[in-house]
């Protein structure tokens, strides 16, 4: 066997400064979502004295494979695009190779496949520390006990697990039966530097023009994969009762995925189309943000959703459903409006308020943006993450 290289393992540097931990992030893929974005928080903003990261994406590259290179972090992907089912013995070969030629200080996985298949590799190369990093409350595990029996076995072989949010821990403790003491919540957050504001009517109107907005439309804002934990169906539900009440309003859909051709039908079928835009896969978001009057988010499930904090740090005010981290985040009536999943009429009803009452969605406006900017920074993020990674490395078995 090739030897494995690298590792520090806590030893000192040759000039006497501390020695810089080899990271290796695990992630199912690279294309968008809030756990590709977590990896790009940690890569850019993590102490570059302390630690040295790579990336791994089991299949594909996509936007954030560019954005990680563009940082100066190597990035490998195990197989194309697409065809993950069918490659996952040849990904599990590839990842087992890889971490027998080298000779990493902490594995971090992200998402449920790369927990699936990094967790017991890692465990098997003796990989000093073992980090997991669970995004979403979603309801696969809850209705397939190979899924959750898998996931299982792979958080008892990992050394810590960041959740989230607090619904993530408490699901992971009464379903898995991990212990709470293994798990620490450490909420999402958002790149203030990239999302903030433009305060003038010039970059909202510019904004329009390239999205191809009417300049004094309502335009109510969805955000996400076009998947079913995100809703769409509600949103456009919504969008034909408001649009009935308030003919100035506009909705547009940003993200990609496999709900997209039956969401287009369902528009047309609610005669909705003429006043609906998909956008698609948008990489500028905080232009995006800038057009818009109110992001609606009618998700069934969440983890802590990136789309509400980027709206928060932009001055787009919310009306979103109270799920798990949105729940956890959002203040009802103070920084956001939240309402009970599945209600249409209370979703209407929620986004006709904010239509009508200017004065409530600058108070939103505001307050979301304060709050983002006192608590979710991902700079502050990363600062959690990475101390308990030295607490870890540094301590071994005694920091648990």
């Amino acid at each position: 066997m090739q030897l494995r290289k690298g590792g520090q393992e806590g030893r000192p540097s040759l000039n006497g400064s501390p020695a810089k931990y080899r990271i290796l992030h695990i992630i199912d893929h690279l294309g968008s979502g809030g756990a590709q974005e977590a990896v790009c928080q940690l890569v850019r903003y993590g102490r570059k004295d302390r630690f040295q990261p790579e990336v791994v994406s089991l299949h594909g590259c996509g936007h954030y494979y560019e954005v990680l290179r563009s940082l100066g972090v190597p990035v490998h992907t195990l197989a194309p695009q697409g065809f993950a089912r069918a490659a996952i013995p040849f990904i599990f070969l590839r990842l087992f190779r890889l971490l027998a030629c080298n000779r990493y200080d902490l594995i971090h996985t992200h998402l449920i496949g790369a927990n699936v298949l990094g967790a017991p590799l890692a465990a098997f190369y003796r990989v000093p520390v073992r980090f997991t990093h669970d995004q979403t409350r979603d309801d696969v595990r809850d209705y397939s006990l190979v899924h959750r029996w898998l996931d299982t076995l792979a958080n008892r072989l990992n050394t810590h697990i960041i959740a989230v949010s607090t619904s993530i821990r408490n699901f992971l403790c009464h379903k898995e039966k991990i212990s709470a003491g293994k798990i620490s919540v450490i909420y999402n957050s958002v790149d203030l530097l990239r999302f903030s504001p433009k305060d003038s009517q010039k970059a909202r109107q510019s904004a329009r023009e390239k999205w191809g907005l009417p300049a004094e439309a309502l335009i109510i804002g969805g955000v996400g994969r076009l998947h079913y934990q995100k809703n769409f169906p509600l949103f456009l539900e919504v969008a034909s009762e408001v649009g009935t009440l308030f003919p100035q309003a506009r909705f547009v859909i940003a993200g990609e995925g496999p709900e997209r051709a039956a969401l287009e039908n369902l528009g047309r079928k609610l005669g909705i189309a003429s006043r609906l835009r998909f956008l698609g896969f948008v990489p500028d978001m905080p232009e995006l943000y800038q057009a818009l009057d109110i992001l609606m988010l009618t998700s069934h499930f969440e983890g802590t959703p990136l789309t509400v904090l980027e709206a928060m740090a932009m001055g787009v005010p919310v009306v979103a459903a109270r799920v798990d981290g949105v729940a956890e985040v959002l203040e009802d009536g103070q920084d956001g409006l939240l309402v009970p999943p599945g209600r249409r009429d209370l979703f209407v009803a929620g986004v006709a308020r904010l239509i009508r009452d200017q004065g409530l969605r600058q108070q939103l406006s505001r307050a979301g943006q304060e709050k983002a900017r006192q608590h979710f920074s991902a700079e502050a993020m990363v600062r959690q993450v990475e101390a308990l990674y030295l607490r870890y490395l540094e301590n071994g078995r005694d920091a648990a």
